[in-house]
């Protein structure tokens, strides 16, 4: 079992995301208020903290949102899961329908250091269940 250690959004594409207390789903759309949400394979965006604290060791201070995910994690192997696995947080349930991405050119961290975690170790979900999601609340595995 894992914990959600931040809820990110933002309102425009290409900009950090910003930290929220809660969020609230919705099938075949994904986070309220997001600009990333629509009727596609990548509603919600995720990714370990563990995955941000290796950029970290390179020197970056960096935080949660800074890779443009929507729901930063602690405790759960993110891109070891298989494509279809559930993810389960109260009424909340996501499919895991795809692992990394193909990096945009000129991403900021890319410049920076080199090297970008998100195509390699974030994870991308569909709401399965709607409801609300809320930072510190546990997420496990459902397979």
């Amino acid at each position: 079992m894992g914990t959600i250690i931040s809820l990110n959004i933002s309102r425009k594409k290409g900009v950090n995301k910003e930290p929220v207390e809660s969020v609230r789903l919705r099938v075949d759309h994904g986070i309220e208020g997001d600009a990333h949400a629509g009727d596609w394979h990548r509603q919600v965006s995720l990714l370990a903290e563990e995955s941000i604290d290796i950029m970290r060791a390179r020197g970056l201070e960096l935080e949660p949102g800074a890779f443009a995910e929507n729901i930063t994690t602690r405790g759960i192997d993110l891109a070891g899961l298989p494509v279809g696995t559930r993810l389960v947080s109260g009424e909340v349930e996501l499919e895991v329908t795809q692992i990394g991405k193909k990096c945009h050119q000129g991403c900021a961290i890319f410049k920076q250091v080199g090297d970008c975690i998100m195509p390699r170790q974030g994870i991308f979900a569909r709401v399965i269940s709607p409801g609300s999601l809320h930072r510190g609340d546990s997420l496990e595995i459902r397979e």
